[in-house]
């Protein structure tokens, strides 16, 4: 079924050209979108009038943890974690250790509502669930196209629950890849030896696939490697090939030094900032110096939002970073062009987000990145498109039925906050 825009603002996501039109978009993975000037030609099942409203390429999430989604709300840990690696072993390696089938799919079900309600229609994923490892992939990927949110997932596989599961997730990912696009996941450099780092970059060779790591997010990880390894993460990574896909993404980088900085900036690999996780962390701030283009924004888990993520790298990066209002947006849409290049799916032209944003100023091509940064926020996207289809229409979620799933989704949380307790 086709969708007709009628009476819509467009503007166009690269060149930032606004566009008085009427919009055909057709439906399917590799559906087109065409700007009509006489729409009561096409005779379509669905029509919407936005007329006052923007329309614009829809959003997408560069770097997301499904299996956070029940965290928000639950008690505090055992033992009051003092730094970043008791934050991982008592917060979130408690928490994955601890979600079964159900949990993971509805933690997916309610991330891709909330990632399609914030506007965004694809989201790269990185998942761990140590005790439920064996067709979790499979398991995410049908919860968001249920939803209707295209994605690209990993396994986050590490040696720290011992080998046996490394090679559970090394078999995972790799039966997941054989039919699905995806990428190779690991934790972190200090989680990874070199058995199954080997394993996975053969992995990332056989399926022509890319890492997707956590990198240098604490000096815990630059310290563990230099001490192991006698090299520092990026040079290590580098080492095994890593870098050499344009497919990787290498999440964080925090604490890297100028040499490392330069290893990236000559690589094919993206960078995607994470700025509320590591203030949340208190890991330290991103700073994009020397690392070339290739950066993204992604929400690490902390939400959904990505117009609320570039905006806290903005702000944050005032003092610490070289960010300013179009580097910020180049950030925001670079996960687009990361899509593109590597020629992933579900990204398409036919992927829009509608906004109702009534600014009491004027917006145009010349003064639009002030409204991105400082007016136009997610309470402003009422209708979403994804693949050519309608899955966000007056603010509401078409495709499911959201309350049941929360509902369900309050359930399993209080089963997941008492087995944590009890673990």
């Amino acid at each position: 079924m086709s969708i007709l825009l009628k009476n819509a603002t467009y503007i166009d996501w690269k060149t930032l050209e606004f566009k008085n039109t009427h919009i055909f978009i057709e439906e399917g993975i590799h559906g087109k979108i065409q700007f009509l000037d006489n729409p009561d030609s096409y005779k379509l099942k669905e029509t919407i009038d936005c007329k006052g409203k923007i329309v614009t390429k829809s959003f997408a999430v560069g770097h997301h943890h499904v299996y956070s989604a029940m965290a928000r709300g639950m008690g505090a840990p055992k033992k009051n974690p003092e730094n970043f690696y008791e934050i991982l072993e008592y917060v979130w390696w408690t928490l994955d250790k601890c979600l079964d089938k159900d949990m993971v799919e509805y933690s997916a079900l309610t991330t891709a509502i909330a990632c399609a309600k914030a506007g965004s229609t694809f989201v790269i994923d990185h998942h761990a669930s140590p005790n439920f490892i064996g067709g979790s992939l499979d398991v995410i990927a049908k919860a968001f196209d249920k939803v209707g949110v295209n994605h690209l997932l990993c396994y986050e596989i590490t040696d720290r629950d011992g080998l046996d599961k490394a090679e559970q997730g090394l078999s995972e990912t790799e039966n997941y890849l054989k039919t699905n696009q995806g990428l190779v996941g690991l934790h972190a450099s200090f989680t990874v030896g070199d058995q199954t780092m080997k394993k996975a970059t053969d992995l990332m060779n056989k399926y022509n696939s890319g890492f997707h790591i956590h990198v240098a997010e604490d000096l815990h990880d630059q310290r563990h490697c230099y001490d192991n390894f006698s090299k520092r993460v990026v040079e290590r990574l580098n080492d095994y090939g890593v870098l050499n896909s344009s497919k990787t993404i290498l999440g964080h980088c925090i604490h890297i030094d100028e040499n490392e900085r330069n290893i990236i900036k000559n690589s094919k690999s993206f960078v995607v900032q994470n700025m509320e996780s590591n203030l949340n962390n208190k890991v330290g701030y991103f700073n994009s110096k020397g690392l070339g283009e290739n950066i993204m924004f992604g929400t690490d888990g902390m939400h959904s939002d990505m117009l609320q993520s570039a905006k806290s790298a903005f702000f944050s990066g005032q003092d610490s970073d070289n960010i300013d209002y179009s580097s910020a947006y180049s950030r925001f849409r670079n996960v687009h062009r990361y899509i593109e290049s590597n020629q992933f799916a579900g990204d398409g032209e036919n992927n829009l987000v509608v906004l109702d944003y009534d600014s009491p100023t004027e917006i145009n091509q010349n003064n639009f990145l002030g409204h991105f940064l400082f007016g136009i926020n997610s309470n402003h996207v009422c209708n979403v498109i994804s693949n050519g289809k309608i899955i966000v229409k007056d603010r509401k979620i078409k495709t499911v039925n959201e309350e049941e799933i929360l509902k369900t989704s309050r359930e399993l949380a209080n089963k997941l906050w008492k087995k944590m307790q009890n673990s």
